[in-house]
């Protein structure tokens, strides 16, 4: 099947697949400008070691050392802006095509997106909270005491260490992955955008639904169970697809 019947195949499940979701990885951001993680020789933790730089140990053991590491590339995240694999999501959920988007990713792309039902089952970016206890404020308010000398940043009320509201490793799973669990278990289409799959319990998801199309310039593990697979960029995928379901993208 070539790229062409591979966009029409797609299309047709699509129209015929209900209810259906998408997966998304850190691989359809990488449009948007965000490196991914795996990827040979530009991926994020092909140079650094995840469990020393975003973990919660090396967040507890020097919580100093882990915004000097971290917090410029989140920041970073926030100049980004959607791309058309983004925006082709939220188009097709608008359409009712798709129910919605659950994401790996905490650059919060999908929301700036127009996306409605997201499930950040990796947390994001808007708010942060306190190690101790608890309270939460908006993220904005952590990199402003950075920037201000206080690093780490600590919190009003207790003075204890602040940390942004993402899942790090060690850490357990948000409680929208739970709920993601419950919406896929009626799935009979899911689209899985720019994820390795290599990442669990995310690298599961697939096993809840009936059927799963692959978009990944790379293999995946689930490539073989996959009733599609195509290799090209998101962005173009999802361009395409578009015009194929007669709801072309604007310029």
């Amino acid at each position: 099947m070539n790229y062409h019947e591979q966009i029409a195949a797609l299309a047709d499940l699509l129209k015929t697949c209900r209810p259906a979701y998408a997966l998304t990885g850190a691989g359809i951001s990488t449009e948007s400008g965000i490196p991914d993680f795996r990827s040979p020789g530009t991926g994020l933790w092909t140079k650094y070691d995840p469990m020393k730089t975003a973990s919660l140990t090396a967040l507890r053991r020097d919580p100093a050392r882990f915004y000097e590491l971290n917090l410029t590339r989140w920041t970073s995240y926030r100049d980004c802006r959607p791309n058309n694999a983004h925006l082709a999501l939220a188009r097709l959920e608008k359409l009712g095509y798709l129910a919605g988007v659950i994401t790996q990713n905490i650059d919060g792309l999908h929301i700036k997106a127009g996306s409605q039902r997201v499930w950040e089952v990796h947390g994001h970016l808007r708010t942060c909270r306190c190690t101790k206890c608890e309270s939460v404020y908006p993220f904005d308010l952590l990199v402003d005491l950075y920037k201000s000398g206080q690093n780490p940043p600590l919190c009003e009320k207790c003075g204890g260490v602040l940390r942004p509201n993402v899942v790090l490793f060690e850490d357990r799973m948000s409680d929208e992955f739970f709920t993601a669990t419950q919406v896929l278990s009626g799935c009979q289409l899911l689209i899985v955008v720019g994820s390795s799959l290599t990442v669990y319990p995310v690298a599961g998801l697939p096993q809840l639904a009936r059927r799963v199309v692959i978009i990944n310039r790379d293999p995946t593990s689930w490539d073989e169970h996959a009733e599609l697979v195509i290799r090209h960029s998101a962005g173009q995928v999802f361009t395409d697809l578009m015009a194929a379901l007669g709801e072309p993208l604007e310029e």
